[in-house]
């Protein structure tokens, strides 16, 4: 049930982008600290979206100890506190949050963006190990670049 919800949350937690004007989503240039800042806001939209939802369907999260709501607030949390919307660090970052932020960097550096071309694979992965201990949960890091070199993801 734990993976269900998971899965659950990485469906939907973007969700918040609809509130996002667009000229800044496809914006092919960095962002100025303004539209950083309002793209910053897109995790606590989802919520606001998604939570009388969830309270109208409270089964939604019974028998899992992943919460489908906290984990897409907290998806943008670096290990190291400096994420956002709460600043939360190290394992006061919901492990769902822990495990999607891994998922949704790797999906992000390996998919052309408007303002930049896919990453290769191993370039990623070793992105992803620089950050293990700053932006990433060190251990989730290590188990997710041991599963791509298994061929699991």
């Amino acid at each position: 049930e734990d993976l269900e919800q998971l899965d659950l949350a990485g469906q939907l937690h973007d969700i918040g982008k609809i509130g996002i004007p667009d000229e800044i989503l496809r914006k092919p240039g960095p962002l100025t600290p303004e539209e950083f800042r309002v793209v910053k806001e897109h995790p606590e939209i989802g919520y606001q979206i998604l939570k009388p939802l969830f309270e109208e369907r409270p089964g939604l999260e019974s028998g899992s100890d992943i919460n489908v709501l906290e984990v897409i607030l907290h998806h943008h949390e670096r290990f190291d506190g400096t994420g956002y919307p709460s600043g939360l660090k190290g394992e006061e970052i919901p492990l769902g949050s822990r495990i999607l932020l891994v998922a949704d960097a790797y999906e992000a550096m390996t998919s052309d963006r408007p303002y930049r071309k896919a990453l290769p694979l191993k370039r990623a992965i070793e992105e992803i190990r620089r950050n293990a201990g700053t932006q990433f949960d060190p251990q989730i890091a290590e188990l997710f670049i041991w599963m791509c070199s298994k061929g699991k993801i």
